[in-house]
């Protein structure tokens, strides 16, 4: 058939019909068996479609997403992380006992960073039954490191069968029964499974020449399923794209996510191009950077990835081993989305009150010569430099503490005269005054003369 969608749609017509022009031509160009994506806007499925021979309804048929399961991996162990049970900085040893590559810190088998070798050793684990941990690590005992620890980025699928069996370890049960206790059932990700199941797309590889279907293997990866394994639906992957922008009280919450999601590594020829965060793929592109994670195995690609200013996901699934560039694929849905629909901006809101320990901050402050103007917006204080925000600060417990912007987890002090009223603010050496170079206050290296 060749895919339909859901009727109520949540875009104009227009938009869907140029998305809809993006999927087409991706397959056409690409020359895949088929192609379904969905848009998630606000927490809510607003546009899926599909083109090409798509068995079931464009939002209900699973195909192999191969490495966005390595964030579903990357959720579990941080997870462990948020309750106390798992140290990112503590090697996989504590774990796994003295075993190949296991003197890694879990940080470094997260974000690629330990220089582990990028495939177990032995036949090609993507298109090869698998075995039990104890097999792997036999197979793997890190005497063949592609670099030293912390020397570059390298994408190691050997590290997260090593992650698996933590996580394993840790909760007493199987990988992938940790996966549906712990992410799928509370999110009510229901058609995301092990191996196919219902309505799937058959895995392909697509002759050069002859431009005929040749069929992939469909392996139980076993001990290596924590890098690959899983599959899903357009559907699903979409609450998923909802749970990267809010967090989940009963998965993981939206602050230790943004931990996640913080460049851990990267690799010079990639420039800022690329980067590494927990577990999850950081892209230029939105309304800054795109997070989620791409996949590929034999027969399949797949995309996932969340513009977490704008609030909004992108889900691409394909039937074939080659053809499609996802990420780029993604990123470009995501655009056309946002040329024809903006992103609106958040209602503007008046304060219901404003913390006291704001109140002496507000107003026009002075850094030397420049200009600042310092206002509660949201229940923080935001400070300005010709309308542009650059300094965000939270109330905590009484304190001024940067949130965003250059003093981040730093304090804002507001300095008093001996007679109590306020003399200039102090935020990591750097002084503020109402007046530019202002006597009477501490200005580093003095003040200088004012004609």
């Amino acid at each position: 058939m060749s895919g339909t969608h859901p009727a109520g749609d949540l875009v104009t017509p227009h938009t869907a019909r140029r998305l809809r022009w993006r999927l087409a031509t991706t397959q056409s160009e690409g020359q895949v068996p088929s192609i379904v994506a969905g848009i998630v806007r606000d927490g809510t499925l607003a546009w899926a479609d599909g083109v090409g021979d798509v068995p079931g309804e464009v939002t209900d048929t699973q195909y192999k997403v191969g490495s966005i399961t390595k964030t579903l991996t990357a959720v579990l162990v941080l997870q462990l992380v948020d309750e106390g049970l798992l140290s990112l900085d503590a090697p996989a040893s504590d774990v796994l006992g003295e075993v190949g590559y296991a003197d890694r810190s879990i940080r470094q088998l997260l974000a690629h960073s330990g220089g582990l070798q990028a495939e177990p050793a032995g036949s090609w684990w993507e298109r090869t039954e698998g075995g039990t941990f104890e097999e792997l690590a036999s197979a793997n005992d890190g005497s063949t490191p592609a670099f030293e620890p912390d020397r570059r980025f390298h994408y190691s699928n050997l590290g997260y069968g090593l992650l698996g069996e933590v996580v394993a370890r840790l909760r007493g049960r199987t990988w992938w029964e940790a996966v549906e206790e712990r992410i799928l059932t509370p999110l009510g990700m229901t058609r995301t499974s092990y191996q196919a199941s219902g309505a799937h797309a058959a895995g392909w590889s697509v002759h050069p020449y002859a431009q005929t279907l040749i069929p992939e293997p469909l392996p139980d990866t076993a001990a290596m399923a924590p890098a690959g394994q899983v599959w899903s639906t357009v559907a699903d992957l979409a609450t998923y794209c909802t749970f990267l922008l809010e967090g989940h009280d009963q998965v993981l919450p939206a602050e230790r996510l943004a931990e996640a999601f913080t460049p851990q590594s990267g690799e010079e020829p990639a420039g800022l191009r690329y980067a590494h965060g927990l577990g999850f793929q950081i892209f230029p592109g939105g309304a800054g950077t795109l997070v989620g994670h791409s996949g590929s195995m034999p027969g399949f690609h797949a995309i996932c990835l969340v513009d977490r200013a704008r609030r909004t996901g992108v889900v691409g699934l394909v039937n074939a081993t080659g053809g499609v560039p996802v990420a780029t694929f993604g990123a470009a849905l995501l655009d056309e989305l946002e040329h024809c629909e903006p992103t609106l901006p958040p209602v503007w809101r008046p304060n219901d009150a404003v913390p006291a320990s704001f109140t002496d901050a507000l107003g026009v402050w002075h850094w030397g010569a420049t200009p600042y103007v310092l206002a509660c917006e949201g229940g923080d204080l935001v400070a300005r430099r010709r309308h542009v925000e650059l300094w965000r600060f939270a109330d905590v417990d009484g304190r001024i503490v940067g949130t965003k912007g250059y003093h981040a987890g730093e304090e804002l002090h507001v300095v008093r005269r001996d007679d109590g009223s306020v003399s200039h603010l102090d935020v990591g050496t750097f002084i503020l005054t109402r007046q530019p170079y202002e006597p009477g206050t501490p200005i580093p290296g003095g003040h200088p003369p004012l004609d």
